[in-house]
């Protein structure tokens, strides 16, 4: 039988079990991923991964499961033992049902490209350039990966909803050495192979990693600093997941309560919008199967909305915001809206700061405070009287992510596209200026 089949039977036998809710996704993946280090290509990788996910309530009681075997036995055991299991589980009273269909779908523009669907053995042409790129700028070596997939999504659900969606999706990260610490990082994604400017990032990397030579420790204090995309898309994801109305309830959201009131400055307006043209997080509909949309979220430094499903929307008495997460809602795409400064005028503003390039392990110490902690890594400078100057090390930043957000002075006019390893929910954001940023020792 095939996915369509198997997703139509398990259904009807489900719903004849006497389920209330049932949704069946198939998704389809052809990926492949090339993996290079020292300037050279040392892994090549391509697979296909095809997952029917089950989500059936009954009585309140939510049970999930999947299945990878496409075969009328495994389906049929799979449902028994979904049947058995629930008659166990613990019901959930908060469960308030999925979305009522049908429903109508706009494709997403420049959502799939066949270029990356042919691309094959051609990707190593693209590391390779970029590779070049990066030595002809100065670096000593390099290392990434370069990521393209094909995906198939079909849902179904008990109420009414038939939908598909298939999209590309392209991701290239690159880092440039020039001794073991001195270093820069770029990352780019795209749905289309000719808008990911592999080259340009490479030559950005490159020449960071060559500004960061012969770094001194960093000093410790209340800072201006110019995060560059990279390190500010790190934030608005972690904003992303505590505007999750399951965040919320769960007590790990600083944004409890704060539905009208002012969350950062007001030069900050935030957008979740699963319909962005060429946006690496888009799809035409969510996991209930609801037409994906724009939210605005902060305007203006405002908080408007949570993110919601059509479960936790009905319990905050409002609609779905289309960011079915069937357990948890999710953003989409996070767009924070660019301001009117170029990068050198956010550095002609700061007598005595920081040019940061990048951050990880970003951890919170307290999720419903929003209280956490991130290491700058790469490039990390001094800035003396609007110029770049002395490269440093050595330095955590330790903050509270609505202060920061206050505290946002100036925003870039060039937005750069995120998402990686961490940067989990896509983000396009410019630039930034955030003043008295709390600068610390990291931990021994």
């Amino acid at each position: 039988m095939n996915s369509e089949e198997i997703s139509s039977h398990v259904l009807d036998k489900l719903l004849k079990a006497g389920a209330d809710d049932v949704i069946i996704s198939v998704s389809k993946q052809d990926s492949s991923l090339i993996k290079y280090s020292n300037n050279l290509v040392n892994t090549t990788k391509t697979w296909e991964n095809i997952d029917l996910g089950i989500f059936m309530a009954l009585n309140k009681k939510i049970v999930l499961t999947n299945l990878r075997d496409f075969s009328l036995r495994a389906a049929d055991d799979v449902v028994d033992k979904l049947l058995k299991f629930v008659k166990s589980a613990s019901p959930n009273k908060e469960y308030a049902g999925i979305a009522k269909g049908p429903f109508s779908y706009k494709e997403i523009e420049d959502g799939y490209d066949k270029k990356i669907a042919l691309l094959g053995d051609n990707a190593i042409d693209y590391v390779e350039k970029a590779i070049n790129k990066a030595l002809a700028i100065g670096a000593k070596r390099t290392a990434g990966v370069f990521e393209n997939s094909v995906a198939d999504v079909s849902l179904l659900t008990s109420n009414d909803v038939k939908a598909r969606d298939k999209g590309t999706h392209s991701y290239f990260s690159i880092r440039a050495f020039n001794s073991k610490e001195a270093s820069g990082q770029k990352v780019g994604s795209s749905r289309m192979l000719n808008l990911l400017d592999i080259e340009n990032l490479a030559e950005e990397a490159a020449l960071i990693s060559k500004q960061s030579l012969n770094p001194e420790h960093g000093k410790f204090g209340k800072f201006d600093v110019v995060f560059e995309p990279l390190p500010f898309a790190n934030i608005i994801d972690n904003l992303g997941m505590a505007m999750s109305a399951f965040s919320v309830e769960a007590g790990l959201s600083c944004l409890k309560n704060m539905i009208g009131k002012q969350v950062a400055n007001k030069k900050i307006t935030i957008i979740d919008n699963g319909m962005l043209k060429n946006g690496f997080g888009s799809s035409k509909f969510d996991a209930e199967g609801v037409p994906t949309q724009k939210n605005i979220m902060v305007d203006k430094g405002i908080l408007k909305t949570y993110l919601h499903n059509t479960s936790t929307a009905k319990r905050f008495n409002t609609k779905t915001t289309a960011n079915a997460g069937l357990l948890s809602p999710e953003p989409t795409n996070l767009i924070v809206n660019k301001g009117n400064f170029s990068k050198q005028e956010l550095f002609e503003q700061v007598k005595n700061g920081l040019y940061i390039t990048n951050v990880w392990y970003t951890r919170f110490q307290n999720y419903n405070t929003g209280d956490f902690s991130t290491i700058p890594r790469d490039g990390i400078f001094v800035i003396k009287n609007g110029k770049i100057g002395q490269p440093i090390k050595g330095i955590r930043i330790s903050e509270n992510i609505l202060t920061l957000l206050k505290n946002v002075t100036a925003v870039g006019k060039m937005p750069e596209r995120v998402v990686g390893w961490e940067v989990e929910k896509p983000v396009v954001t410019p630039a930034v200026l955030v003043k008295d940023v709390n600068v610390t020792r990291p931990a021994d």
